[in-house]
């Protein structure tokens, strides 16, 4: 039986070592920093994962890695989508072997197509798993937006389309999902700033590459908002607000990763062509993360 999902999603860092290869022990303290921090599942292998700097190989392995060494804590929800309906497929099968609790599918972001055919690649990569399948709306990268009209066909028309990752910074968009299409789907809000305002709204939870950072500061805001102490949960996101807001302002992976090396944990910089993140902006990330303090 699949588990059941609300709250907190850390989108994984992934961390590379000097020799440009994923760093598995630091992977391990990097999962362990967010189920310790109390977040309700973590997700490998997606946008803040750098995946798309990854082999096919790299990518197995990243996902078996923290399949195992999550050991069943927390659900792993695993991204698989690729420029092809073939990889895609491949990566799905292989996640279900290894554990994974859900599937989460980006579209196909290199040739540029049109939304019947991202359908029918949706449909197919469902079909070969019985696991839920986790839509990831993220059109600044793929070029296509999954409208919440197209969102509810895949949602009644394919039984294990369950949840929405809605990347697209557009909040009324979001609205529509929470609001008008609860009904047959849980959104997740993939943009972090909007935490607070989309679970008052009644979004299922935040999948939130902050988690990386600040997991302890996104989930306490999250029960209280759950507890319905919205008050007090208005006063804590008014010190976590400008964390995200640094890291939103500025290149968000090398932020990320800057991030977790000011709390203490040493990830390495983001795979060429990204850089590292700037003297100027790891400065005010600091000055960001020393307010909570």
């Amino acid at each position: 039986m699949a588990k059941e999902m609300s709250g907190v999603l850390t989108a994984l860092t992934t961390p590379f070592n000097a020799d440009n290869e994923i760093d598995v022990p630091v992977l391990k303290a990097v999962v362990d920093r967010s189920i310790n921090g109390g977040v309700d599942g973590i997700v490998a292998a997606g946008s803040t994962g750098e995946v798309g700097t990854m082999s096919h190989e790299e990518r197995l392995q990243l996902v078996d890695v923290i399949i195992e060494h999550n050991a069943g804590r927390v659900p792993v929800i695993a991204q698989t989508g690729a420029c092809s309906t073939a990889q895609a497929i491949k990566l799905t099968k292989a996640a279900d072997k290894a554990g994974a609790d859900v599937i989460m599918l980006v579209t196909p972001f290199y040739e540029p197509i049109t939304i019947d055919e991202t359908c029918r690649y949706i449909a197919d990569v469902a079909e070969v798993t019985d696991l839920p399948i986790m839509l990831y709306n993220i059109p600044g990268a793929t070029g296509v937006n999954l409208d919440p009209e197209t969102v509810r066909k895949l949602a009644t028309e394919i039984p294990n389309v369950k949840y929405i990752k809605d990347s697209s910074a557009d909040y009324e968009q979001a609205l529509r999902l929470i609001r008008e299409h609860g009904d047959v789907i849980d959104t997740y809000i993939g943009w972090d700033v909007y935490l607070y305002s989309a679970l008052v709204e009644g979004a299922k939870g935040i999948l939130a590459g902050a988690g990386n950072v600040v997991p302890k500061e996104l989930v306490r805001v999250t029960k209280l908002i759950k507890e319905g102490d919205l008050k007090t949960a208005l006063d804590e996101w008014g010190k976590l607000y400008p964390v995200l807001d640094a890291m939103f302002r500025t290149a968000f992976i090398p932020a990320i990763k800057a991030g977790c090396a000011l709390q203490g944990l040493d990830v390495g910089v983001p795979r060429q062509p990204l850089s590292p993140l700037s003297a100027e902006d790891t400065a005010v990330l600091k000055a960001a993360l020393d307010g909570l303090k």
